[in-house]
This record gives structure tokens, C-alpha cells and sequence, in this order.
């Protein structure tokens, strides 16, 4: 792989919250990368149960911000934005891990053409590691607020080979150049969790930059560390992000289209699934979040974005 100027500086951004010790693991594999030159800043978002000083013990060549309020997914990786010094930055989920040369390719694509304002590497599931998770996505849709994940399951068997265009960059590992980030603002931290990089992905693409999925970059994802699978803290903050999503970016006849499909449709149906399985407090945790969206549905901090 080709650097096609000097290497710039990407600064490699992390949240931690409990779990230290896969933030370790991350921080192993990134000792092994072939990219020169790097800084990795670590934000522990207030862990409230376990001790995260093993961090800075262990590997004093990061940054490490401790918090003393949890700030969330945007607002911790916001802090550690305003911390670096990168010409790129490269938001890392903790409970990832890296391949040694899986920079080179990101930096590539944005030196190839000025008009990139994002990336994200190929990623595979860490606990089945040749099944893919990402390899693009398609645009939300502005009625149902879905999208769909490009190979999301699929064996990777050689399908993805190309860069290609994609909506928005995935959250466990998206690359944002400086130019950009000055350009749009950083991530809005009204979401918490959630749809703040697909949010953050919209603006990117509205402001005329182009986002792509790059083929020979690759990283393992073992995903939902913190939040743990069917939790009533994912329920509530990934369908309250939903809707503050669909309020956000949604406008005229569409919003309102889209606002009863959500009362009349999917709002029913999914409170309906919940019931049905037994699971009172999943459909506990979505009432909570369309009262939370009805009740701020006017209020223009949900419009906000930080500024770099």
C-alpha cells in the first residue's frame, strides 16, 4: 500500500465505560499497526463499576481523559476530538481489534480524493470471524427510519472486494477528516447512543462530501460490550435515537408521512412483539422512549450540533 503524500497524523479515539480490560485488548492490537504516525487518546466516560486506571498504567503512551459525567457515545468521542491534534479522526469502538495494516488503505482513500469526507474499514464479527458485518450500508429510509447493512451475516467469501460509496461510515470504526468535521460540526449529542454517526453521516453527505466503504482495511468487532444484546437501556436509547433521527432530518410532507406511520404502524407493532414474547420491560423501555420524543418533540436542543 501507497502513502501518497508524507503520513498525516490520524488521531485514534476511544470510549471506555467499565470493561477495561477490552479497551486492553483493543489497545494490544493497536501496538502491532504499521502506520507511523498516530496518537491514541482514551475517554473513560464515568465507569461507574470498574476501575479503568489499569488504562493508563499499562499502555502510558495514550491519552487518557477520565470523566466524572458519562457524556455518552457523541459526547465522549466529542471530548476526545477536541483533545486531538490529527489531521483524521478515527473513532474506535473499545471492543474492536485491529489488523497491523488496516490504516494505510483509510488514509489512502482520503488522499486519492479531497472530496472524502468519511470512511469506514471492512468489519467482521470478532466471535465468528469470517462473517461480516459491515461492508456498506443503504441510505434510512425517511418513512420506516430502516436501512440496510451491505453483507451484514454473510460469510465473506471475496463479495466486497470494492471501495464503494456508502451512506453513512459505521460507528465502531469511522474515519472523519478535520477539514470535514470544521465543515459540518461534530456529532450531535442529543442521541446519547445511537444514530449519532448515521446523523453525523447525513450532514457529512448533505455537505457534499462522498463516504466509502474501504475493502482492504479490516477489523474485528465483538459489539455490545457495554450495552449488552435486548437490554432495556439498548431498547430505549437505539428506538428513542430512532425517532430523534426522523425528527432531525425529516422535514415538510415527509415528516408528517413519517410521524404516522410510527404512531399507526411501527410504534403498535413493535410494542406488540415485546408483549407477546414476555418481555415487559423491553416494551417498558420503547414506552419510555416515544414519551421522551413526544415530550421534546418542539425543543430546539434536538437540533443542535457541536461545533469543532
Amino acid at each position: 500500500m501507497t502513502i501518497l503524500n508524507e503520513y498525516p497524523l490520524v488521531s485514534i479515539i476511544t470510549v471506555n465505560y467499565d470493561h477495561p480490560e477490552v479497551t486492553c485488548q483493543m489497545l494490544d492490537s493497536m501496538r502491532k499497526i504499521t502506520y507511523p504516525n498516530i496518537e491514541i487518546i482514551v475517554v473513560d466516560n464515568a465507569s461507574p463499576n470498574d476501575d479503568p486506571s489499569i488504562i493508563p498504567k499499562n499502555y502510558p503512551e495514550v491519552q487518557f481523559f477520565q470523566l466524572d459525567k458519562n457524556l455518552g457515545f457523541a459526547g465522549g468521542n466529542n471530548f476526545g476530538i477536541h483533545k486531538a491534534k490529527g489531521d483524521y479522526f478515527l473513532l474506535l469502538n473499545n471492543d474492536t481489534e485491529v489488523m497491523p495494516d488496516f490504516l494505510e488503505p483509510l488514509v489512502t482513500k482520503f488522499q486519492e480524493d479531497p472530496t472524502v469526507g468519511a470512511v469506514s474499514p471492512k468489519i467482521r464479527f470478532h466471535h465468528t470471524p469470517d462473517m461480516i458485518q459491515f461492508a456498506g450500508i443503504t441510505p434510512i429510509h425517511l418513512l420506516t427510519m430502516r436501512s440496510k447493512g451491505l453483507g451484514y451475516g454473510q460469510t465473506d467469501i471475496g463479495q466486497f472486494e470494492n471501495d464503494t460509496i456508502t451512506a453513512y461510515a459505521h460507528g465502531a470504526a469511522m474515519m472523519v477528516s478535520r477539514k470535514a468535521a470544521e465543515n459540518v460540526g461534530l456529532m450531535s449529542e442529543v442521541y446519547f447512543l445511537y444514530y449519532e454517526e448515521l446523523d453525523w453521516g447525513y450532514r457529512i453527505t448533505n455537505a457534499g462530501y462522498k463516504i466509502y466503504y474501504v475493502h482492504n482495511s479490516l477489523i474485528y468487532h465483538k459489539e455490545s460490550i457495554s450495552t449488552g444484546k435486548q437490554s432495556p437501556t439498548k431498547i430505549y436509547y437505539m428506538n428513542r435515537a430512532r425517532l430523534i433521527y426522523l425528527r432531525r432530518n425529516v422535514k415538510g410532507i415527509k415528516l408528517f408521512l413519517a410521524i404516522l406511520y410510527q404512531l399507526l404502524i411501527a410504534i403498535p407493532k413493535n410494542a406488540s412483539m415485546f408483549i407477546i414474547k414476555g418481555r415487559f420491560d423491553l416494551a417498558s423501555a420503547y414506552h419510555k422512549a416515544v414519551i421522551w420524543i413526544l415530550k421534546n418533540f418542539y425543543q430546539s436542543e434536538l437540533f443542535e450540533n457541536p461545533k469543532l
